[in-house]
């Protein structure tokens, strides 16, 4: 069971915890300025002063407790100059179970590195006044949509069991600048569906592609059965699978203005961290406005008016409690999106 913290939620924020080490410096606030320092040291220092560092048990870690008497140390995480992002996040459904929102592009779902405050979930719990509020999947920073929350922890448990059994089912929209040409043959390919191998590996900023022989495929005669019960082995083959339907093409409404689109419906049917963009890149259809495919860009600071031009769109599942079929759908609209009739 998850060890309950020694501090409360505070302005939306839940405190943080962190894993001390028992040897290697002299006291908790020479190893957390190690670890932090660079981000704000001056802060790091004054909540220590202020009793804001707390142990397990809930007494306060100050500037000269020493390491090796606490295992881990609660503390509340804060930027010293976090930037605004003009977008609101849109409530589109509540009731005493569930919360569905719109979240902008450029918003993240959760706090992390230079967003605290300027996460969905912290402006959600502040706007709403529900310090409970967690977020029942996610979405990329870059991507705008649909996005689920418990709002009562008492029901939460059979939501979060469709997530982990993949009894929810969502799409997503996309648009992609086509390929040149005088006759690209992009409405005789769709619908289709894209299957690779992919993984994720923590601290590189995109997702890799892995090959994998024929008969590993499931597709080729003769290959091994695949075991209907579940095994601690590692998956071979295909990890990761996308539906793909173009909904049109045309001229982007957008600052493209001019370029030829597509629109495109996604369904997922596997949830690989940037799945939806890698498959889309390995058509030749790389998302407008894509940092990070077909080739990773040099960071810079977000452009608002050019949003990565994913959207998601449509949750939905059979909801647990009472049976009965819930849909939720964002507002929002891709603007590169073409131009009807043109």
């Amino acid at each position: 069971m998850p060890q309950r913290p020694p501090l409360p939620v505070r302005d939306g924020v839940n405190a943080t915890r962190l894993s001390v080490p028992a040897t290697g410096w002299t006291t908790v606030l020479d190893y957390v300025l190690h670890r932090w320092g660079h981000v704000d040291p001056d802060g790091i220092l004054q909540r220590f002063r202020t009793g804001e560092v707390r142990a397990a048990d809930g007494t306060a870690v100050t500037e000269t407790t020493p390491l090796g008497i606490h295992d881990f140390v609660w503390y509340y995480r804060s930027v010293p100059h976090e930037e605004p992002i003009p977008f609101p996040v849109t409530v589109l459904h509540q009731d005493e179970h569930l919360l569905a929102v719109d979240k902008p592009h450029f918003l993240p779902t959760t706090p992390g590195g230079r967003f605290v405050q300027e996460s969905a979930l912290v402006r959600l719990r502040n706007q709403l006044g529900l310090d409970h509020l967690v977020p029942m999947h996610r979405l990329d920073r870059a991507t705008a949509g649909v996005l689920l929350f418990s709002t009562n922890p008492d029901t939460r448990g059979p939501y979060q069991v469709l997530f982990e059994r993949r009894q929810v089912w969502k799409t997503y929209e996309a648009v992609s600048a086509l390929p040149s040409g005088p006759s690209p043959d992009v409405p005789t390919r769709f619908p289709l569906t894209y299957r690779n191998r992919m993984d994720k590996v923590k601290g590189v900023l995109t997702a890799r592609t892995l090959d994998y022989g024929p008969r590993e495929s499931g597709r080729c005669p003769g290959a091994p059965a695949r075991p209907g019960r579940k095994t601690n082995q590692g998956t071979v083959g295909a990890n990761a699978e996308t539906r793909i339907e173009l909904l049109g093409r045309g001229v982007s409404a957008g600052t493209w203005a001019g370029a030829g689109v597509g629109h495109f419906r996604l369904f997922p049917r596997t949830g690989r961290t940037h799945q939806l963009r890698v498959h889309l890149a390995a058509l030749g259809l790389g998302i407008l406005n894509d940092a990070f495919y077909p080739v990773l860009q040099d960071v810079a600071p977000d452009d608002h008016e050019r949003p990565l031009q994913l959207l998601a769109h449509t949750i939905g599942f059979t909801d647990p409690l009472t049976g009965a079929e819930r849909q939720f759908s964002s507002r929002l609209k891709l603007r590169e999106r073409p131009e009807p009739g043109r």
